[in-house]
């Protein structure tokens, strides 16, 4: 008689999922917005970015799907390899993520710097909070090592590379207690949101990490149990009512603050409630609220992804790491190209427009240098 083969043998492995054009199209979409929310003063910025119209913005809509992404690759990797390769992969990304970090810090400060010295842009370097690094090096080089000297444009990174390390832990703990994994993490944000401890830094921090990890490891958790059960969200009335409404309400609320309205929430309530750099609750339940809207009403695939436009932003989603770096360098451009030459009326949608059109040809052109090495691999 045969001997039945052991349960591990027995097992099923995990199916590599087919690939979300949603997720791709959605992220390059995201990229765009982070670009045009930096470029200060820009038209796009402040109106052509869904952040100006609610309560959540890109970037903790990224941080959410990044967490969600990076789940699943973890996940089925321990299930091809074991946690502990699993785990190591994890850290090497992050490992990576931090050297670029890195460069990106040095290149963007030098930028900052020069534009000072060689350009009529006085103030630049204490208006962006680079003046540590020019009066401290000795201290502001260390500091930015450690991942607490994070001025502006260059404090987005850090919380990835923090979010990174700790993600094996998290899933190796969800493995094993399910749902409650999230208890500590949420935890960790509420103390923020409490005011009893914040991330140290050398600046106030523009994303504290401390915050920002709920809203990673949320995604994480979605993004483990969507590969693990096929968890696929259905629409309900009344969610997709509450969804609407919260989402209804944030518009309301945007629109009123510009309006001064008397609807509105006063300045500080809306800072404590729906802040970035906390990310406040109503900020995170309308974050929330967009993702179950996409999740439910945007089918998986749709004519219109195909479509050459929808291509080029998920070409810019599958290369969201390189298109943010560059992204940022651009969007400083517009700033300062902005503030140069105040009131010429074709500067913001020429290099609004420029900034947008560089960010997608360098996509498509990491796309079509990926496709080639896939068919040569084959």
């Amino acid at each position: 008689m045969a001997r039945p083969a052991p349960a591990d043998a027995a097992r099923r492995k995990l199916a590599r999922p087919k690939r979300d054009l949603r997720l791709d199209i959605i992220r390059g979409w995201l990229q765009i917005s982070i670009f045009g929310a930096h470029a200060v003063g820009s038209a796009f910025g402040a109106y052509g970015i869904h952040a100006v119209w609610g309560l959540s913005d890109s970037s903790g809509q990224f941080v959410f799907l990044s967490g969600f992404v990076l789940a699943s690759v973890f996940t089925l990797k321990a299930d091809r390899d074991g946690a502990p390769a699993a785990a190591r992969d994890a850290w090497r990304r992050a490992g990576r993520l931090y050297l670029t970090h890195l460069v990106v810090f040095f290149m963007f400060g030098a930028m900052v710097i020069w534009s000072e010295m060689a350009l009529p842009l006085p103030g630049e370097v204490d208006r962006l909070a680079w003046r540590t690094l020019v009066d401290d090096p000795l201290m502001a080089l260390p500091a930015a090592a450690a991942l607490v000297y994070l001025p502006n444009y260059v404090d987005v990174l850090p919380v990835f590379v923090l979010c990174m390390l700790v993600l094996p832990g998290f899933l190796w703990l969800a493995a094993r207690i399910g749902a409650w994994a999230l208890l500590p993490s949420f935890a960790v944000w509420a103390g923020v949101q409490a005011g009893l401890w914040q991330y140290w830094s050398v600046l106030p921090v523009g994303l504290d990490p401390l915050a920002w990890q709920f809203v990673f490891l949320l995604g994480a958790w979605f993004g483990r149990q969507a590969l693990l059960h096929g968890a696929r969200l259905r629409p309900h009335a009344a969610a997709i009512a509450a969804a609407l409404l919260l989402v209804g309400l944030g518009f309301l609320q945007r629109l009123g603050e510009g309006l001064g309205a008397g609807w509105a929430l006063d300045v500080e309530t809306a800072w404590i409630l729906a802040g970035k750099a906390h990310i406040g609750p109503l900020g995170l339940l309308h974050g929330l609220a967009l993702a179950y809207l996409v999740a439910v009403l945007v089918p998986r695939e749709a004519r219109w992804m195909h479509h050459p436009a929808a291509q080029a932003m998920a070409a810019v989603g599958r290369h969201s790491l390189n298109i943010f770096c560059l992204g940022i360098f651009l969007s400083w451009i517009v700033t300062a190209g902005l503030r140069l030459h105040p009131g010429v009326w074709w500067v913001d949608p020429a290099m609004t427009l420029g900034g947008i059109a560089i960010l997608v040809g360098c996509a498509l052109a990491a796309e079509r240098r990926r496709t080639a090495h896939a068919v040569a691999a084959r």
